[in-house]
């Protein structure tokens, strides 16, 4: 008989099952399929129940959980997780009985135990405090949210100081993942999380701050993301996280390979600079036609390096192409720095040639200028691959004697015409025809 007893419990529990909430109620019933979108992207403050059909006191709630939703209609967001089919979400937020309530608040991916009465009316009295509390937050200027700001479109702001913000490391999910890091040209550094993870939270300020430093250093060409792997599961699973945090290189048409350095900025950023370089052309050369394009160019930069050649008439096209040739090469050795490359001729930009002490070494001469500190170095060496690097690399690492710009403040530059890339010629000299010029009669040849 025991048996037949238990099938006929059995039968009726499902029964139970299917009759706690339905479509018609005010409770929005919450599953892995639905849970993201319906309570972590949401704005509102949300009431949660994680209950087991099998459990008394959760039939016991019914009840009042659906009569509390009903009150709290449009106020209130009510909704509840079979935790015993839906292991997964249970788990993710720690529930170890039944029933269990919990409020997804400011921050959705910490939500706070709900500790109040189970009657419908404790229910609503304890959704309306903690509705004030959030008030209050918002009132106050704290934001809640995710451990990382919410980027699904790919926004933010700038800003490489030396906190960084969290809003510079774009979260991704299972909806936006593949549009923006599969098939976006940036390459990306992605973090795998999860809410309750200690070392992810002591990741996180770390990570923050170097999303903030290589979005400024890479101009945006190496991004940082960051997945809820315990939200995200679909993405998460495809490329086969176990242990958080895992960290991930994504580059546009290849296969993921996993980061092994290490978690602090610093090496983040060494990371993802050496992603850069490996990535990015070299830097343009430009010539110097105007005040803007050298204004632009040094205050871009954290040094604009600026070559004066010798005039097309002492050199032509080929000698001229040689001495740029070599900058070339110095640049594309150096992208990683984020320089940048300049050139003019001698004698076209005098202002410019005085201020950096330029003229009394001959030319072609070199210099290197910090635009933030008005400092600038010159190239005492050959102009050649060697002595530029020498040059470049004692700057680098902070030898090297500076000086102060002339004027403490960039130059003046006149505005002149691109070099057509030929060779120079000669003005020329007006002839004068002396053929039709009377002679005076009384000149006397034998003076000549």
């Amino acid at each position: 008989m025991r048996p037949l007893l238990l099938g006929v419990l059995g039968c009726s529990l499902v029964l139970g099952v299917q009759g706690f909430y339905s479509a018609g109620d005010d409770v929005v019933e919450l599953t892995p399929s639905n849970f993201n979108r319906e309570v972590i992207q949401s704005d509102s403050l949300w009431l949660v129940e994680f209950y087991a059909p099998w459990c008394g006191h959760c039939q016991s709630l019914t009840a009042d959980w659906k009569k509390a939703a009903t009150a709290l209609k449009g106020i209130v967001k009510v909704g509840a997780v079979d935790a015993d089919q839906h292991k997964s979400l249970g788990s993710q937020y720690g529930v170890r009985g039944f029933p269990t309530i919990k409020i997804f608040g400011a921050n959705k991916n910490k939500p706070e135990d709900y500790q109040g009465g189970r009657s419908s009316q404790a229910i609503v009295d304890g959704s309306l405090n903690a509705l004030r509390s959030l008030v209050k937050e918002r009132l106050s200027g704290r934001s809640g949210g995710s451990d990382y700001s919410r980027q699904s479109s790919g926004g933010g702001g700038g800003g490489g100081g030396g906190g960084g913000s969290s809003k510079d490391v774009v979260e991704l999910t299972d909806d936006n993942f593949d549009r923006m890091v599969l098939d976006g040209d940036e390459v990306w550094m992605v973090e795998f999380f999860a809410p309750w993870c200690g070392h992810c939270k002591n990741l996180e300020p770390e990570w923050a701050a170097a999303a903030s430093a290589v979005k400024e250093q890479t101009k945006g060409k190496v991004r940082l993301g960051a997945v809820d792997a315990t939200i995200h599961q679909g993405v998460a699973s495809r490329y086969g996280i176990r242990g958080f945090p895992t960290i991930k290189v994504f580059r546009k048409g290849e296969e993921p390979e996993d980061y092994q350095g290490g978690r602090s900025r610093s090496d983040i950023i060494a990371r993802a600079t050496d992603l850069f370089s490996d990535n990015a052309p070299a830097p343009e050369l430009l010539e110097i036609l105007d005040q803007d394009l050298l204004k632009k160019s040094c205050e871009d930069s954290q040094l604009c390096v600026i070559a004066v050649l010798p005039h097309i008439l002492d050199t032509g096209a080929a000698g001229r192409n040689g001495y740029l040739k070599v900058m070339m090469k110095m640049a594309e050795k150096y992208k990683k720095k984020m320089w940048g490359w300049l050139w003019t001729e001698a004698g076209a930009q005098m202002d410019l040639e005085s201020s950096l002490g330029i003229g009394g070494f001959g030319y072609p001469a070199m210099a290197a200028i910090n635009s933030r500190k008005m400092k600038f170095a010159l190239l005492k060496g050959s102009f050649s691959e060697t002595g530029i690097h020498e040059f470049l690399r004692d700057l680098s690492m902070g030898r090297g004697s500076t000086a102060t710009v002339g004027g403490g403040a960039l130059p003046k530059v006149y505005t002149v015409e691109p070099w057509d890339g030929k060779d120079g010629e000669l003005p020329m000299e007006d002839e004068y025809d002396l053929s039709d010029v009377d002679l005076d009669d009384d000149f006397d040849k034998d003076e000549l």
